[in-house]
């Protein structure tokens, strides 16, 4: 591929995605016309798709802002941060922090100052949804590591790879729980701190809300540490976390995939 194929490759993809450039040069139509107005169509159509991808991803931020608020975000988005993959599902990666941009700057969004982290919710459960498989660890496993002794805060621990942390300064993981079973999310109280883990059990991508030592526990342990090291950073200033409880819900999620013993010198 030569130089110039690749400046116009780039120069027809720029003004894809902005209105305000011209049709590019050299472009033709097969019977001659002017192709100007068959560009524009086309180009309706690509920002339309990804507007729709968009949607598709976001469909509880788009309920609670509203169908039009949504699009007009989408459309700027979209102008400014182009797919780099044909997969339109991955799409979308980055919509969350500019979301948390938007906000500040746009009356209506701003409104809605939890917005950018339900989108953050919203993509974690896609990355889950197509997350690779791994076998859990049977629950007996479990309960063998941990009657393991002194060892046991050596230990470290493996966590399925849908899982994922959002923490927020509100109740993102209750305001997108009410929108599932159309509760009335305007007579919440969402101006409160909520953590949420986001995995995929079975075939049901799940959303739970957590205290902040849960979230902290898992944020530690797919960071690497080991057992007593992540329950130390968990309990740090939450003398409420509960570490059975904790790992309780992971086993009963199927979220904990394998663990690993000490690395012990040899004698």
């Amino acid at each position: 591929m030569t130089l110039a194929t690749d400046l116009r490759q780039a120069d027809f993809a720029a003004a894809l995605l902005d209105p305000e450039r011209p049709c590019p040069a050299n472009l033709v139509a097969w019977n001659g016309s002017d192709p100007s107005a068959r560009f524009a169509v086309y180009r309706n159509n690509v920002v339309f798709s990804l507007i729709e991808a968009l949607a598709d991803t976001f469909p509880v931020a788009r309920r609670v802002v509203g169908t039009e608020s949504f699009c007009s975000m989408a459309a700027a988005f979209v102008r400014g941060h182009p797919p780099h993959s044909c997969v339109l599902a991955q799409y979308g990666e980055a919509f969350p922090d500019f979301v948390a941009d938007f906000v500040t700057h746009f009356a209506p969004a701003g409104e809605l100052p939890y917005l950018a982290d339900l989108c953050r919710i919203e993509m974690a459960r896609v990355r889950a949804y197509h997350a690779a498989d791994l076998d859990p660890v049977a629950p007996d496993a479990v309960n063998a590591a941990l009657a393991c002794g002194e060892d046991i805060a050596d230990i470290t621990l493996s966590l399925h790879p849908s899982l994922s942390v959002v923490e927020s300064d509100y109740a993102v993981a209750s305001l997108w729980a009410a929108d599932q079973t159309d509760a009335d999310a305007d007579a919440m109280s969402w101006d409160r701190p909520e953590s949420a883990l986001i995995l995929r059990d079975g075939l049901d991508v799940l959303v739970r809300p957590v205290n902040l030592g849960s979230a902290r526990f898992v944020q530690a342990v797919q960071q690497g540490l080991s057992f007593g090291s992540a329950a130390a950073v968990a309990a740090h200033g939450r003398p409420a976390f509960d570490l059975s409880a904790t790992l309780t819900m992971l086993v009963r999620h199927s979220a904990l995939t394998a663990i690993h013993p000490p690395f012990r010198e040899p004698s």
